[in-house]
């Protein structure tokens, strides 16, 4: 039994971390709109929290914010969200976030995540979708100041805000993403 279920772990995780192909549908207009709409009201929500985080992005080569993440876990768990990609302040594509994890977990949760490229090649690494890392591990709660002392790793600095919910978790995981340049 524990064989089996480590296996079927190992195959959920896979399917949540690596999704179903390689890029992200942008939607319709309305839901870009409607999206587009959610960025910006995150974005004033982190700027809120931490108005030293303007000064990040103005000198940050490239920045993705996915406003509304949902995660859920009962020992197994799962998340994703969707999110627009700017690079140089310009919109330059659309993005989603998969999240896997197993081990010692219960709840949900939804909060935002803002993802900030200090260099231009770890944002293609982005873009191409061979940047894979456990935010959790790594990411700094937005609040006031944090952006200041904010440390970049591998040219990679994680915001993120929490939205409402509960989690109790001592898991592994991983976060995968996809990329889908704007059309010309």
């Amino acid at each position: 039994m524990r064989m089996a279920l480590k296996g079927f772990s190992a195959g959920l995780l896979t399917m949540l971390a690596f999704g179903c192909g390689t890029r992200v549908d942008p939607g319709t207009s309305d839901e870009r709109g409607s999206l587009h709409a959610r960025v910006e009201g995150a974005m004033a929500d982190f700027q809120a929290t931490d108005p030293s985080l303007k000064t990040l992005l103005n000198s940050a080569q490239a920045y993705v914010i996915f406003p509304n993440v949902i995660s859920a876990a009962i020992v197994i768990g799962g998340a994703h969200g969707r999110g627009e990609a700017y690079e140089k302040g310009q919109l330059a594509g659309y993005s989603d976030i998969s999240q896997g994890s197993v081990g010692a977990q219960l709840g949900g949760q939804g909060f935002a995540e803002l993802i900030v490229f200090q260099t231009h090649s770890a944002f293609v690494d982005f873009t191409q979708g061979t940047l894979e890392f456990d935010a959790r591990a790594t990411a700094v709660a937005a609040s006031s100041g944090a952006a200041t002392s904010a440390d970049y790793r591998r040219g990679v600095v994680v915001f993120t805000l929490p939205q409402g919910g509960l989690m109790a978790q001592a898991a592994i995981g991983g976060q995968k993403f996809r990329f889908t340049p704007v059309a010309p």
